[in-house]
């Protein structure tokens, strides 16, 4: 029998992501972000979640658009880092070593440093409790050409995202490959 742990945020891994924004003033800002994910393939849209009460809610609402900025493994102190101090008070690109690029398609910054970005239109905005839900519509999807696989796509050993445990409140790296999807579960067809 499953033992009962109670009503918490423990669906793990979740990812690590910093989302860029620029705020009323135009000053680009990073926050890292766990909440959120994939939720829609056509349009194609991705969700992260912020409480009102952070300087990149205000961003996002104020622009209606950010972009998703996923580090890899050795990105991992300056992926905390953005989640540890507010960008009201901080310069959190200029304190990490990081680099803002201005995106050509929404208005918001993204981090030149890391190898995978994801550029997003606000599309929907969701107030759920102590999180707003926001819905953004993906207008690119940029890579460094060294993370990028065989069918040009990004490859996951190349990028080596981080992975989130909040139950421990640890970051990890992803693991090896198990099998190919759509035909691993093929094995149990009668």
């Amino acid at each position: 029998m499953k033992q009962s742990i109670g009503a918490k945020t423990l669906a793990i891994p979740t990812p690590v992501w910093l989302v860029g924004t620029y705020d009323a003033a135009g000053k680009a800002n990073i926050a890292t972000a766990a909440w959120g994910g994939i939720c829609c393939s056509q349009p194609p849209c991705l969700t992260v979640s912020f409480r009102k009460a952070t300087h990149t809610y205000a961003a996002i609402i104020e622009r209606q658009g950010y972009t998703v900025n996923i580090p890899s493994a050795d990105q991992v102190t300056e992926a905390d880092f953005a989640g540890i101090v507010s960008g009201r008070d901080t310069d959190k690109f200029a304190a990490a070593g990081l680099t803002p690029v201005r995106s050509e398609l929404v208005d918001a910054p993204y981090i030149a440093e890391f190898p995978l970005i994801i550029e997003c239109r606000l599309l929907h905005t969701l107030e759920i409790g102590l999180h707003t839900q926001f819905v953004g519509e993906i207008v690119d999807v940029k890579a460094d050409p060294a993370v990028l696989g065989e069918k040009g796509y990004p490859d996951i050993r190349k990028v080596r995202p981080i992975a989130w445990d909040s139950a421990h409140k640890g970051y990890y790296g992803i693991g090896e490959f198990l099998g190919q999807a759509w035909e691993i579960g093929n094995r149990l067809k009668k």
